[in-house]
């Protein structure tokens, strides 16, 4: 399986000239440990995450500056200027990492497990031609296993395996524009869909309507070419995929 089997399309980005504190209030709100940062042509710049909002000067967690015993001493102190601005830059431009690892829609999904265990990371951009389609998180990743661990690959011929992955990718598309149109069904976030074999996997919470939930479903049964649907029940809400 790709990154375009798996990864979340409707991604919640800022803009570089945002504030902290409204970027801060918006992981809150969505529950999300991170987001990128695109610019005007949605290209991703940086991405920041809770990792780089947490030594702010506002909640006196900022680093402390170790004393030097002389003022060329503190002249190679070269982490205390950019700590300086992390804990005190207003604008996600001060605060955000700026060294981003991103993959393609068709990057498989070993390379990306590779690349977030090898980077200590939890989630990559998802690029085409430098702009941003998607993310993909490790949540994807495990909802990928749970869907090859329960339906084998129909076929070892490398011709039958492309027929079936460009089906794959023609039913997951036609579902989440149908589930686009279905804003009453409530959050239903692309990585909850993910098809292997023709065969529809979708996640829910356990505090979803049960006739919600049906919908989905029924929708996904509609889809042409799904040979079958699949649902696995969650604790909690939704899990976003950044």
């Amino acid at each position: 399986m790709r990154a375009l089997d798996v990864m979340t399309t409707a991604v919640i980005t800022v803009k570089p000239d945002a504030s902290v504190r409204e970027v801060a209030a918006l992981l809150s709100t969505n529950g999300i440990s991170g987001v990128p940062v695109v610019d005007e042509s949605n290209r991703v710049i940086g991405i920041v995450s809770e990792g780089d909002l947490i030594h702010r000067i506002e909640i006196g967690t900022e680093r402390q500056a170790k004393r030097r015993r002389s003022w060329w001493l503190n002249s190679l102190a070269s982490d205390a200027a950019p700590d300086y601005v992390k804990s005190h830059g207003r604008k996600i431009a001060d605060v955000m990492s700026r060294e981003v690892v991103s993959v393609s829609e068709t990057t498989e999904l070993g390379s990306v497990a590779m690349l977030l265990e090898t980077n200590g990371i939890k989630r990559v951009p998802v690029v085409k031609n430098g702009k941003l389609v998607g993310l993909i998180s490790r949540a994807n990743l495990v909802r990928a296993l749970a869907a090859a661990q329960a339906e084998p690959t129909l076929s070892n011929d490398d011709e039958e395996v492309v027929r079936n992955r460009v089906q794959d990718e023609l039913i997951r598309k036609r579902l989440l524009d149908e589930l686009s149109k279905m804003e009453w069904v409530g959050t239903i976030w692309a990585a909850d869909v993910i098809v292997k074999d023709q065969k529809v996997h979708l996640w829910f919470s356990d505090d979803q309507a049960a006739d919600q939930r049906r919908a989905v479903h029924i929708a996904a049964e509609n889809t042409p070419h799904v040979r079958s649907v699949e649902e696995h029940i969650v604790p909690g809400g939704p899990v976003p995929a950044f």
